[in-house]
C-alpha cells in the first residue's frame, strides 16, 4: 500500500515538474519573461502580449463553460478589490506576477530576487495586517 501511494506522489510530482517546465518554457518564449515587453504591453505601447493574455482568459472562459465548472455565488470578498489593485500595481512595477521572477530568475535575470524577496515580505505582511486589523476570512486564498 505505502509503495502505490509513493508510485502515486512520484508520479503526481513528475507530472506537476514537467508541466512547470514546460509552463515556464511557453511563458518565457511569448515574453512573459522579459520586464520590457511587460512594460510595453502595461502602457499600451504593444498590444501583443495583452492580446495573449486575453486569448488566455478567453480560452480558458470557454474550457470553464464546456465542463460546466460552477460559479462561486456570493459576495465578493472584502479584500478582492484592494488585493486587485496591490497585485497590478507590484505586476507593472516589477514585471512579472509572483510566479514571473521565478521564470526571470532561471533565464538569468537576477534582479527579480528582489521581486520574489518582496512577494515574500508581501505576503508576511498581509498575514499580520489581517490577523491584527482587518479580520477578513481567509477563505481558499490562504492568507
Amino acid at each position: 500500500m505505502e509503495g502505490d501511494l509513493m508510485r502515486t506522489r512520484g508520479a503526481i510530482l513528475l507530472a506537476n515538474i514537467i508541466t512547470g517546465l514546460a509552463l515556464g518554457y511557453t511563458v518565457t518564449n511569448i515574453g512573459f519573461g522579459d520586464y520590457a515587453e511587460l512594460n510595453r504591453m502595461f502602457t499600451f505601447q504593444d498590444l501583443r502580449m495583452f492580446l495573449s493574455f486575453a486569448g488566455a482568459v478567453a480560452i480558458i472562459v470557454c474550457v470553464f463553460a464546456l465542463l460546466r465548472v460552477p460559479r462561486t455565488p456570493g459576495r465578493i470578498h472584502a479584500g478582492v478589490i484592494p488585493g486587485a489593485v496591490l497585485f497590478g500595481t507590484g505586476w507593472a512595477i516589477s514585471g512579472g506576477c509572483p510566479a514571473i521572477p521565478i521564470i526571470q530568475v532561471a533565464s538569468g535575470y537576477l534582479p527579480a530576487v528582489v521581486t520574489i524577496a518582496g512577494v515574500v515580505v508581501g505576503i508576511r505582511l498581509c498575514r499580520w495586517a489581517n490577523a491584527r486589523y482587518f479580520h477578513l476570512e481567509r477563505g481558499s486564498c490562504g492568507l
